[in-house]
């Protein structure tokens, strides 16, 4: 029999495109002869559409996008569980939500209280992971090397502006990257080589988010791997993006299509393993599940800093994700999917010998 395998995507998120992208690509990947597919788009408004099992495969972005309607089609949360969540047979839900309201917790939460198993982290990881503000300071309790970095709050900015920069200039310097504490996809990110560009970052940020993080630029390389798994996670070969720009920002990532990977990157065998070991202890501090991408920055003496955990790495044909456990293991695209459905199986049976009663 078929597993029922839902499909989240789109989402209340400024990332909702990013998420069309990866729903485009994941989508026609799926063994139809495994899995019976449900796509759900949430839309930017956060209203839930579905029309059913898919007739069809998605041949571009615009096949995706399902308007709120009556009849035959669901159009809400409401109507999606008591029409399809219901269903009899196996069924597992594959999160691609990128960022706030998916990326944060929101819809593991939701998950865990229908009980249905999901693809990907859980709510405290999923949570913890996407608030740079906080992963860092978990991070750092477990001695896994960061840049220098600062957080700030709205508050604090609005009513002394001038004490929040003196402490960066002090404390972090330039050049530096202010980030919205909560989200990915280099979205509200700014590289500032003075002051006054510091001031036009974080009203950037700040639109964003009512947190920031403010960071020094570490000169040097920055390298990749893909972790998956659960309490005992693999970790892929180091990969790296070549870059010709001071950083990735959004149109580098997404729409000039012009990032050339390097996989395996060009470093030596002792940093590999020593980005490996460190990509794993940091998976399992933030009690990561499923999969996650671990960034890194490498100075020219070979320090090495860790920057950010991606719990929800994207899946685009830009992506690096998938690209890396194929040069790792020659897992395809196909098999990855099914293997990150399979340990949100494992993760859910486990969790069945919970006790909940005295």
């Amino acid at each position: 029999m078929k597993t029922l395998l839902f499909i989240l995507y789109g989402g209340k998120s400024v990332e909702h495109e990013i998420s069309l992208k990866t729903a485009l690509t994941v989508i026609p990947s799926i063994d139809p002869r495994k899995f019976d597919v449900y796509p759900i788009y949430i839309t930017p408004e956060g209203v839930w559409c579905s029309h059913g099992k898919l007739s069809s495969v998605p041949a571009e972005i615009k096949d995706l996008v399902l308007l709120p309607s009556f009849g035959q089609a669901a159009s809400s949360l409401g109507d999606i569980m008591t029409r399809f969540f219901s269903l009899a047979g196996n069924k597992v839900v594959l999160p691609l939500l990128h960022g706030s309201n998916g990326e944060d917790g929101t819809i593991q939460g939701l998950l865990e209280l229908i009980d249905v198993p999901y693809v990907g982290n859980g709510v405290l990881s999923s949570a913890v992971a996407l608030d740079k503000a906080v992963s860092k300071e978990l991070l750092s309790h477990a001695g896994i090397p960061q840049v220098e970095y600062r957080n700030f709050q709205y508050a604090q900015w609005t009513l002394n502006a001038e004490e929040v920069s003196r402490s960066i200039n002090e404390n972090i310097g330039y050049p530096c990257y202010v980030k919205p504490a909560s989200l990915g996809s280099s979205i509200g990110i700014s590289r500032c080589e003075n002051e006054e560009e510091l001031r036009d970052a974080m009203a950037t940020a700040f639109r964003y988010d009512r947190k920031i993080v403010v960071e020094k630029e570490v000169a040097g390389r920055e390298i990749q791997v893909a972790v998956m798994g659960n309490e005992q996670p693999l970790v892929s070969v180091p990969g790296e993006f070549i870059q010709d720009k001071s950083f990735f920002d959004y149109n580098a990532k997404y729409v000039d299509g012009r990032l050339t990977m390097s996989i395996p990157a060009d470093i030596p065998e002792h940093l590999a393993d020593r980005i490996q070991r460190t990509a794993k202890l940091a998976y399992q501090t933030l009690q990561c599940a499923g999969l996650a991408r671990v960034d890194f920055f490498i100075d020219p003496q070979e320090r090495l800093y860790l920057n950010e955990i991606n719990t929800l790495p994207g899946f685009t044909k830009f992506s690096m994700y998938p690209v890396m456990w194929e040069k790792t293991d020659g897992t395809t695209y196909s098999e990855l999917i099914e293997k990150l459905i399979d340990y949100a199986f494992m993760r859910h049976l486990e969790k069945q010998s919970i006790q909940y009663s005295r």
